[in-house]
C-alpha cells in the first residue's frame, strides 16, 4: 500500500474520532430543559405531607394536609381535604373540602366524589359518581358506578353495584352490569 493510499485511508475514521470527541466534550453542557407549563422541578414534595406528581395534580390545594395525587388532574380540586389518595387520570379530581380519608385507584376512580368520607375504589370509572356517600369499598372497573349517597356499601368484581336505588347496606360479589339493587 502507498502512503498515499493509506493517508486517504485513515482520513475518514479519524474524522469520526474528532466527531465523536467533540460530541463527549459537549455532553455535559446538555441537559433536558422542563417545559415551560411546568414551573421548578416537579420533585413532589410538598408542605403539610401533601406528595404530587402529574399535569394539575392537586392544583388547588387549600389547607388540606397529608394529600398523595399521582396522576392527571388526580385530586384537583382538593381545597382543605386531608388525607386522600389519588392514583390516576382524574381520581378524585372533584374532591373538595371535607372529603377525607379517601382513596381512588384507576382512571375516573371517584371522579365526581365532593363531600364523601371513608371511601375506597379501585377500578376504572369505580365509585364514579359518588357525591357524599361515605365508608364504601368499590374494587373493580365500574363497581358501585351511580353510587351518589349511599353508604357502607362493598362492591367486588366489574360493575358490582351498578346501579343501587335507594341507598342500601349491601355486600354483592361480581355481579353484571344490569344487575340493579332495588
Amino acid at each position: 500500500m502507498t502512503p498515499k493510499k493509506q493517508i486517504k485511508s485513515t482520513r475518514p475514521l479519524l474524522s469520526l474520532v474528532a466527531l465523536a470527541v467533540a460530541c463527549f466534550a459537549v455532553l455535559p453542557q446538555m441537559q433536558a430543559a422542563l417545559p415551560p407549563e411546568i414551573p421548578g422541578n416537579p420533585d413532589g414534595c410538598y408542605p403539610a405531607f401533601t406528595t404530587a406528581e402529574g399535569c394539575n395534580a392537586l392544583a388547588l390545594l387549600g389547607g388540606g394536609i397529608g394529600n398523595s395525587a399521582f396522576g392527571w388532574y388526580s385530586l384537583f380540586l382538593a381545597g382543605n381535604a386531608s388525607f386522600n389518595t389519588g392514583v390516576g387520570a382524574g381520581a378524585l379530581a372533584l374532591t373538595t373540602t371535607g372529603a377525607d380519608s379517601n382513596t381512588a385507584v384507576g382512571t375516573a376512580a371517584m371522579l365526581l366524589n365532593t363531600t364523601g368520607n371513608l371511601n375506597t375504589a379501585v377500578g376504572t370509572n369505580a365509585l364514579v359518581f359518588n357525591d357524599n356517600g361515605g365508608f364504601n369499598n368499590a374494587v373493580g372497573a365500574f363497581a358501585l358506578y351511580n353510587n351518589i349517597d349511599g353508604e357502607s356499601n362493598n362492591a367486588f368484581g366489574y360493575s358490582a353495584l351498578f346501579q343501587i336505588f335507594p341507598p342500601a347496606i349491601t355486600l354483592p360479589l361480581g355481579m353484571s352490569r344490569s344487575s340493579i339493587m332495588t
